[in-house]
């Protein structure tokens, strides 16, 4: 990690400073650990234009990341070799969980929309991108069809949909996310909550069968865990 990426990194984590020391140290090492966040800005995956929508935002990670993008790269303090990040982009998030939500709000005040909601029943309005990261894993698979189907419906022709989630058919490493992920369920207090995985192939059959056209793209580099990234563009037909 170069000099300036870490400046990102940190720039992020410290919009957290008024919504708390705990929410701040966990987007510090989120942030600096899970590959996906700054994946999505080194390989210019967002749109500059429009609006993104990320569907079970958490506590705002993404959206913090993009709004201390915004000023690192004003302040020509960008990394090198990484294209601009979108400075346009309108930023939403939503989030079931309320102290999550409440927290993302701190963090962004005047700088990106989070409201509290649940996904397979808010409104998703017209969009250039939704993001989904880790999160369909959490619904019956009949509520992951008809969240991916609304969020088609939501985007424009040519919309970039992302969805990051394991891999059911990648053996050992999955099952070493599947127990990670159980194990935080016990630590939420959630022992009886069923989640529901899909191998690649699947998620994929899925997605192109919803209008889009599907690129995959392994997202766990320096973890053990089996997660890919579905790089979705909506047709134009």
């Amino acid at each position: 990690m170069g000099p300036q990426h870490k400046v990102l990194l940190d720039a992020a984590a410290h919009l957290y400073r008024g919504a708390g020391a705990a929410a701040r140290r966990f987007a510090r090492n989120k942030l600096r650990f899970d590959p996906v966040f700054s994946a999505l800005l080194e390989r210019g995956c967002l749109p500059d234009h429009g609006t993104l929508l990320d569907l079970g935002c958490g506590q705002g990670l993404l959206l913090a990341l993009l709004v201390a993008a915004r000023d690192q790269y004003h302040r020509g303090q960008w990394p090198p070799g990484w294209p601009p990040p979108p400075l346009n982009l309108a930023l939403h998030g939503v989030e079931l969980d309320r102290d999550r939500a409440r927290q993302a709000r701190r963090a962004l005040v005047n700088q990106a929309r989070v409201i509290e909601g649940d996904v397979r029943e808010v409104a998703f309005s017209p969009c250039s991108a939704i993001v989904l990261l880790d999160v369909l894993l959490y619904l019956e698979e009949r509520d992951q069809r008809r969240v991916l189907e609304r969020a088609a419906a939501a985007l424009g022709p040519e919309g970039l949909l992302l969805v990051r989630e394991a891999d059911a058919g990648a053996g050992f490493a999955f099952r070493v996310t599947q127990w990670s992920e159980r194990l935080l369920e016990v630590l939420r207090g959630r022992l009886r909550n069923r989640l529901h995985y899909r191998a690649t192939a699947e998620w994929t059959g899925l997605l192109e069968a919803l209008g889009f056209s599907v690129a995959v793209e392994p997202m766990s580099a320096g973890t053990p865990f089996a997660n890919m990234l579905f790089v979705c563009t909506k047709s134009k037909g």
